[in-house]
C-alpha cells in the first residue's frame, strides 16, 4: 500500500478519469428485487455525482427493476453528456423482466444486439468501455473459453461502436485469453479490503496499465463488521465505508473504485472518501485485516 495517492488514471491510455467513480447498479433499487428506488431521487443522485466531480459511471442494461432502468436514468439526468464523462457498461448476462438478478448467459451471436441496446438506451454513438461479463452469479470455470464472445466485442470495437474493452468476473487466464485477441483496458472483479481474493491479478493490472474496478467494494451484502476498521474510521472522524474506499485507492494505482447508491447522503459520503488521507499505521491495519478477515 502507498500513502501517496494519484487521484486519476488513464483508462485505456487515453481517457483520464478520477479514481473514485460511481456504480449505477443501485439506482433502480438498493437491493436485488426491490423495493424500487425513488426515480426523482436517483436522478438527483446522478446530477449531484457529476457536480461533485465524478467522471466515470459504470452501468449495464440489465440494471433495472420494473420500469426503472439505470441506463434510462443516466440519459435523462445527464444527456447531453458533459465533456470528459466516461460511461462504462457490461454485456453478457441475461435478465428477464421479472428476474431480480441475471439468470442466464448470452451467446456470442447475441452480444451485438446487447451493445446496440446500451447505445440506444444511453443515447450514444460509441460506448467508452464495454466489459464482457461471462458466467452467472459465479465466475466461469478456468477451463471455459471466453474467446468467441470477446472476439465479437473486438469486432464492434473495430467498427467504432466501442472505444475500449474490458472483462468482468473472470480469472487471470481469461484476461490473458482476451488480451491475445484485443487490448484489455479494464478488469472488473469482486474485491474488497476484507476479502482480497484477486491480489495477483490486481498486481498484473497495475504492472500493465490496466484499470481494476472492483464490484462490491464495500462488501456487497452489508458493510464488513470488523472492530479495527472502526478504530481507523474513528481516528479520522470518518465512516467505515470511507475507510474501505480510501484503502482501496491506496492499495494500487490501478484501482478505480465505483461505489453505488441511490441515496444523496451516501453519495456525498462516498465521494468524500477520495480526500481521506490514511497514514502508514492505518494502511498497516488494513493489511492485517486483509490477511486475517473477521469471520
Amino acid at each position: 500500500m502507498s500513502e501517496t495517492i494519484n487521484r486519476h488514471f488513464e483508462l485505456g491510455g487515453d481517457l483520464r478519469v478520477s479514481r473514485l467513480g460511481f456504480g449505477a447498479m443501485r439506482l433502480p433499487a438498493s437491493a436485488p428485487g426491490g423495493p424500487a428506488a425513488d426515480r426523482g431521487r436517483s436522478l438527483d443522485v446522478l446530477r449531484r455525482a457529476v457536480d461533485l466531480g465524478v467522471d466515470h459511471i459504470d452501468t449495464a442494461a440489465f440494471y433495472f427493476l420494473g420500469d426503472l432502468a439505470a441506463n434510462d436514468m443516466i440519459r435523462e439526468a445527464l444527456a447531453p453528456y458533459p465533456d470528459g464523462l466516461v460511461i462504462a457498461t457490461k454485456v453478457g448476462p441475461q435478465k428477464g423482466p421479472d428476474d431480480p438478478v441475471p439468470t442466464g448467459q448470452m451467446e456470442a451471436g447475441e452480444l451485438r444486439a446487447e451493445v446496440e441496446r446500451n447505445l440506444t438506451e444511453l443515447g450514444l454513438d460509441r460506448l467508452d468501455l464495454v466489459y464482457l461479463r461471462p458466467g452467472g452469479l459465479e465466475p466461469p470455470s478456468a477451463e471455459e473459453s471466453i474467446a468467441e464472445r470477446f472476439e465479437v466485442l473486438a469486432g464492434l470495437r473495430e467498427e467504432g461502436l466501442i472505444r475500449h474493452l474490458g472483462v468482468s468476473h473472470v480469472t487471470a487466464g481469461h484476461v490473458a485469453e482476451a488480451r491475445a485477441i484485443a487490448p484489455v483496458a479494464a478488469v472488473q472483479n469482486w474485491f474488497d479490503l476484507t476479502r482480497p481474493r484477486d491480489s495477483a491479478l490486481l498486481e498484473l493490472c497495475a504492472r500493465d496499465g490496466i484499470a481494476y474496478a472492483p464490484f462490491f467494494p464495500l462488501g456487497g451484502f452489508g458493510i464488513p463488521d470488523h472492530p479495527r476498521l472502526k478504530e481507523v474510521a474513528d481516528r479520522h472522524g470518518a465512516t467505515v465505508p470511507q475507510v474501505l474506499l480510501a484503502g482501496l485507492l491506496a492499495l494500487s494505482p490501478a484501482m478505480l473504485a465505483i461505489p453505488g447508491t441511490s441515496s444523496p447522503a451516501h453519495l456525498e459520503e462516498n465521494v468524500a472518501a477520495a480526500d481521506l488521507h490514511l497514514t502508514g499505521e492505518d494502511l498497516a491495519v488494513l493489511a492485517e485485516i486483509a490477511e486475517t478477515p473477521a469471520a
